[in-house]
């Protein structure tokens, strides 16, 4: 009696509306399903047109198309004895849906629709399909004419129904149902499916392949089975690069595990499970039995002639449970974002890439991206990969050649420019050069650009402003022309180096060299960039690394001082990096608004941060990404790598024009600040004559650096009276009266009464104010808060939608932020 049987799930790097390709893929992992002896074959997602078609599944065409490479491989003797799961669009009863079509041998033996939609995130699935809501129900559904000819069948089953073989029962999911909280296989189990099969088009995310696998073995963990995964590859058109790692699970183990970065374009995970697995693991649990018996409505089933096992198996070994292979983060970021590249490089019918390298962390990333894209096709070469050998000869325009030298082959697709102006330092130029060199890049650096200096504030910012944006025009000038200037033929992309960060606030300048054809990092975080450049100095032997490392992140659009840089990020900013990727993962993540925001950060910054600085600084965060949240409506198209990215395509659909003052929210801040304040104030008051209390209030102590600048927050140490130390009767008294003065203050505020305080003039003739507090203009003076901090000036290079004021100019409070006019 057979109780083996092979189970192939296939990751296919399919392209949409690519149906001659699509279909040469799907054919090609059938045949290497079958020489592994496989009896069930299961493919991606909607892997028939290409999951990322979005309103082209609007089109009868898309239909059409789909149904008549559906023929084709009904006809095709590879699909012979062996089940062949298939995805692509249905309509029935004129209603449209993502569907899972099993065939066998010429006839389909069910239409499987699916049942739960991605309608989250970058998924839009209800926007071009109807999930299937008859629980365990099917209907007859009509073949169009073209397959009824071939099938010699008028109606199929179309609904939720299972797949029963001589041997064992086989039941399917669609992706997202098993990430939905009532999963299809847990009653699938309790009605007796032994196998359960998942076509899936997941993206890629750092650090998410942990939470897949954890579903994956949490689907038959409790009630048992076998789950074969079936994940889409590649870059489809779309901003999402589709990480593989199709695999197979038994019992909540998994046996089987394939590559989650490849330039493999099919790629056909095989395993041998034993049913008796399955049948023990249920028989041995009381509970199943009795969960199942309490099971009202079972599946339709539709039974078939065929065995997935075979009867002289005995000598077949079964899988093994294997440890799953993970990733780094720094990982990941060296091979998703250089796969992707590669795909659109190779469908674009461009001849390589073009990069502003300006020595920073952000464009050495990018380059770093290029320059391991370069490592793995001569790996994927070298290891008979024809496919990729074909697509590099046909980039380089020379049929005989073959790349085996990653820094040779950079030196033909990849070119940088260091855009220098008067502004830049030598020391980024050679940081520049020495990154270039060791890639192998095309490398151009020696010209500099000049620009004339503004002598009123407004004339400023727009030579600023011309400054940057005649980066971008020269990269695409550039992209154009240099491969004609070396004897070539075609065009460069062109590549963007802006982080997620910097987009999540608008540090950057609209259409300056943040604008290009697509950008490998824009959903990367900063932190996980410096961390990724540690990476290649090891892993590459970049050494020029370190110094880009060790130097502090800087636009260089001032002026130096002495030839050095005077500008910093951070600085321009008003915030740090991590400051900025927390705000992020608040924001998007966690769904926080500004007052929520303030209510964790309060805790989450306690010892570092007093309420008075947390507030400051969402503030800030908010009016620096309002304001700029116009410039997310021309971002460059960019890899999808973090789960808070502000890609406004699709991602993250929020307005462009806001509010900028958002006046509701920080009033309630402002409320809550007083609070904490009052009643920290009262605390100490209270507890002062037993002199148990040291100066360290509750949310910031002596070491913060901030703390000084906020009324009411103590600062000299204080002892315990029972270790024997006591105040004295001077020190004491001075802080009796800094605890009343507060105390004052902050009645005062609550009874209406307001300071005022004389505006200072911006530090910089580029800057302009943000407001954080109601402001008379016809004084120049600002009611004076209790989150004000005059000693606090950051300033930022962005933008500034201008629609707030007819000057350009934002006033409020003594807070000052860079933002150019648009």
């Amino acid at each position: 009696m057979g109780r083996k049987v092979t189970l192939a799930a296939c990751s296919l790097n399919q392209w949409a509306l690519d149906f001659e390709g699509n279909l040469k893929r799907i054919l090609q992992s059938i045949n290497i399903a079958r020489a592994h002896g496989a009896t069930y074959r299961l493919g991606p997602e909607l892997e028939i047109p290409g999951y990322g078609c979005n309103d082209h599944f609007l089109e009868s065409d898309t239909l059409l198309h789909s149904f008549q490479v559906l023929a084709l491989l009904l006809k095709s003797p590879v699909t012979k004895d062996i089940i062949c799961d298939v995805g692509m669009p249905v309509m029935h009863r004129n209603v449209r849906y993502n569907c899972r079509v099993i065939f066998l041998n010429g006839k389909i033996l069910l239409i499987r629709p699916k049942m739960t939609l991605a309608c989250d995130a970058n998924y839009r699935e209800g926007r071009w399909f109807t999930r299937w809501a008859k629980t365990r129900q099917t209907e007859e559904y009509f073949l169009p004419r073209m397959i009824s000819e071939i099938t010699g069948q008028v109606t199929v089953p179309f609904g939720d129904g299972v797949i029963s073989t001589l041997d064992t029962c086989v039941g399917t999911e669609i992706c997202e149902e098993l990430f939905s909280v009532n999963c299809p296989h847990i009653a699938m189990a309790l009605d007796g499916v032994e196998i359960f099969t998942n076509a899936s088009a997941s993206h890629h995310q750092l650090r998410k392949l942990n939470k897949r696998v954890e579903y994956v073995k949490d689907a038959t963990a409790k009630g048992g089975g076998i789950y074969v995964y079936a994940n889409m590859r590649g870059c489809d058109g779309e901003r999402v690069y589709y990480d593989g790692c199709s695999m197979v699970a038994v019992n909540g183990k998994i046996v089987a595990q394939g590559l989650q970065f490849s330039m493999q374009e099919v790629e056909v995970v095989t395993s041998t499970v034993d049913l008796e697995e399955v049948r023990s693991h249920r028989g041995a649990k009381p509970t199943f039995g009795s969960n199942a018996m309490d099971l009202t409505q079972s599946y339709p089933r539709i039974k078939v002639d065929f065995a997935l096992s075979r009867e002289d198996d005995i000598s077949v070994a079964p899988a093994e449970p294997i440890d799953v292979r993970y990733h780094t983060p720094e990982e990941e970021i060296s091979l998703g974002p250089a796969c992707w590249l590669w795909d659109y490089l190779r469908r674009s019918g461009q001849a390589g890439f073009f990069l502003p390298l300006s020595g920073g962390i952000d464009s050495s990333s990018t380059a770093c991206i290029v320059s391991s894209m370069c490592h793995q096709v001569c790996q994927a070469v070298k290891s008979g990969d024809q496919q990729v050998l074909e697509d590099a000869r046909r980039i380089v325009n020379d049929n005989n050649y073959i790349p085996t030298n990653p820094k040779e082959f950079a030196g033909r697709i990849f070119v940088t420019c260091y855009m220098g102006t008067e502004n830049s330092s030598e020391e980024t130029r050679k940081r520049a050069s020495n990154l270039a060199e060791e890639i192998g890049s095309h490398h151009m650096g020696e010209g500099t650009i000049s620009y004339l200096h503004g002598g009123t504030h407004r004339e400023n910012l727009a030579l600023q402003n011309v400054q940057a944006r005649l980066r971008m025009v020269l990269a695409y000038l550039f992209a154009q022309l240099i491969m004609w200037a070396r004897g070539l033929p075609g065009g460069l992309l062109v590549l963007g180096s802006a982080n997620v960060d910097e987009s999540l606030c608008g540090y950057l300048t609209k259409y300056d060299c943040s604008s290009a054809d697509i950008n490998p990092i824009g959903g990367i975080s900063k932190k996980d960039l410096k961390s990724f450049i540690f990476y290649c100095v090891e892993k590459f032997n970049f050494s020029s690394l370190i110094r880009i490392l060790g130097a502090p992140p800087t636009a260089e659009l001032e002026p130096l001082a002495d030839g050095q840089i005077q500008q910093t990020d951070e600085e321009d900013m008003g915030m740090t990096y991590d400051e900025l990727s927390m705000f992020g993962c608040l924001r998007k993540v966690t769904r926080c608004g500004p007052y929520s925001m303030f209510c964790k950060l309060i805790h989450t910054w306690r010892g570092t941060y007093t309420p008075a600085k947390v507030a400051e600084k969402i503030k800030r965060f908010f009016r620096a990404y309002s304001i700029n949240r116009h410039k997310m409506t021309t971002l460059t198209p960019a890899y999808h790598a973090e789960n808070y990215s502000p890609d406004d395509n699709r991602f993250d659909l929020r307005p462009f024009l806001y509010n900028t003052h958002w006046s509701w929210q920080m009033r309630l801040i402002d409320e809550e600040v007083r609070r904490l304040q009052v009643a920290e104030a009262s605390l100490l008051r209270h507890q002062e004559p037993r002199l148990h209390v040291n100066s360290d209030t509750l949310y910031g102590g002596s070491h913060d650096p901030h703390a000084g600048n906020n009324e009411g927050m103590t600062s000299s140490p204080v002892k315990s009276e029972r270790t024997g130390n006591q105040f004295g009767t001077e020190e004491h008294q001075t802080r009796r009266e800094r605890l009343e003065r507060t105390l004052e203050t902050l009645t005062s505020f609550n009874r209406g009464t307001t300071r005022t305080q004389n505006r200072g003039t911006p530090p910089c003739p580029a800057l302009i104010r943000i407001k954080s507090e109601p402001v008379d203009h016809e004084e120049g003076r600002a009611t004076h808060g209790a989150v004000d901090d005059p000693d606090i000036r950051p300033r930022k290079r962005s933008e500034a939608n201008m629609a707030g004021s007819s000057d350009g100019e934002f006033v409020s409070g003594e807070k000052y932020m860079r933002i150019t006019s648009p």
